[in-house]
């Protein structure tokens, strides 16, 4: 259950963006973001120009938002775009080294996808930092300035939806829990946290 009220009816929805829902639900993230419409109305074209289609191929885009996702634990977004992933010619085998995998390159026969990879994963690392410069200029080189900068802005943008989604809690839809069963994926489920161990009566 989401933390927030998602304004999921297009009934309820505010009049700045009535637009969105003249096809009913417009899905978690709208839903949340309908709470603040005058944030929504500027955030969405600026998500879609980043997320969405453009010069850079829909499978370098899909590879940089499923990893990132994976990276940052994000149920959510691992959810809709382990589907989106296949839709975009992933294989199965890339898609579960994307979700799972610490050397998720190695599974890529492109040396341009793999050094994407690596550079998404040294830009999601934890604890930040300057990206290693062999990493940082086999990605320059290989994947040119302009696509360079626009998957750093794309891996930039869900990061940012990742802590969105999962501090808002959006719920997975049962479209997309349906598709991934299709695929033979279930739910993306958190890691069960360690029970706490007692020493000398403290925990």
């Amino acid at each position: 259950m989401a933390l927030v009220d998602l304004i999921e009816d297009p009934s309820s929805s505010p009049l700045l963006l009535r637009d969105l829902y003249a096809g009913g639900d417009p899905g978690p993230i709208v839903a949340a973001l309908a709470q603040v419409p005058e944030l929504c109305e500027v955030a969405l074209p600026f998500i879609g120009a980043a997320l969405g289609p453009s010069h850079v191929s829909f499978r370098f885009k899909e590879i940089a938002i499923l990893r990132t996702s994976a990276n940052l634990s994000c149920k959510y977004c691992i959810d809709a775009h382990t589907v989106v992933a296949f839709e975009s010619g992933l294989t199965n085998g890339e898609v579960l080294a994307l979700r799972e995998c610490p050397t998720a390159w190695e599974v890529f026969d492109d040396g341009v996808e793999q050094a994407l990879v690596r550079w998404i994963d040294a830009l999601t690392a934890a604890g930040g930092g300057p990206v290693p410069t062999g990493i940082a200029n086999d990605a320059q080189a290989l994947l040119g300035d302009h696509r360079l900068v626009e998957l750093t802005v794309t891996v930039g943008v869900t990061m940012l939806l990742n802590r969105f989604a999962t501090g808002l809690g959006l719920p997975t839809s049962a479209e997309t829990v349906a598709k991934l069963a299709d695929h033979g994926y279930q739910p993306f489920q958190y890691p069960t946290p360690a029970t706490p161990v007692s020493i000398g009566g403290a925990s």
